[in-house]
């Protein structure tokens, strides 16, 4: 039943009865969305790397719709694991990136390939977060965003600046993106939050499917 038959049959059902058919909707558009992405971490084998960038950027802009953390989760700053974002449906550009990395390390795209990075956005005039991937150490990276769709070469992305990227193997600055900083990524308090996080989701979903 969608929200238009819903709001259609208002004068035949009482308040609580359609608050209840929305919150089962709401339950089903939800379980679709973590189905679809289960499903295209699973069959995602025959994909080369490239294929699965895309895949998973597509799929990762579509099922989200950007909010704010405070509207979300009711604070100013808060990262979401890929589970909780897909959950809600709404997420912003760190939560976009967050479930783009994780997902695409579960597909078995080495996470050293992958870097959350954080750019100014000159056009906005704000900072950002956008996912970068390397095909090499000294490629040029590609860059998946959820301001531009359209999955491009660093070089292409005039309208970010870079300032500094991160993995589970370290710290980059822009100034040297093939340097590791000295500083270790646990000194990111959210990343190590986040990271651990995600990983018990992870081991939640597939004790639940055996």
């Amino acid at each position: 039943m969608t929200l238009a038959t819903l709001l259609a049959l208002g004068g035949c059902l009482s308040h609580a009865q359609l608050r209840h058919e929305a919150s089962a909707l709401d339950q089903a558009i939800e379980q679709a969305r973590l189905t679809s992405w289960r499903s295209l971490i699973e069959q995602s084998g025959a994909l080369d790397e490239r294929s699965k960038l895309q895949a998973v950027n597509d799929f990762i802009n579509r099922s989200v719709s950007y909010a704010t953390d405070r509207e979300i989760w009711g604070t100013d700053e808060y990262w979401a694991t890929p589970l909780q974002t897909l959950s809600r449906g709404r997420g912003d550009c760190e939560d976009f990136a967050i479930g783009k990395y994780f997902s695409l390390v579960e597909m078995g795209v080495p996470s050293e390939k992958l870097r959350l990075t954080f750019v100014k956005t000159l056009a906005l005039n704000q900072a950002h977060m956008v996912l970068a991937y390397y095909p090499s150490q000294t490629a040029q990276p590609l860059i998946l965003d959820n301001l531009d769709p359209r999955i491009k070469p660093a070089g292409e992305r005039r309208d970010l600046l870079p300032v500094y990227a991160f993995n589970n193997h370290g710290i980059f600055l822009a100034k040297a993106p093939q340097q590791k900083s000295a500083q270790p990524p646990q000194l990111l308090s959210r990343w190590s939050d986040v990271s651990e996080r995600a990983l018990a989701d992870e081991a939640k979903l597939q004790a639940n499917q055996s």
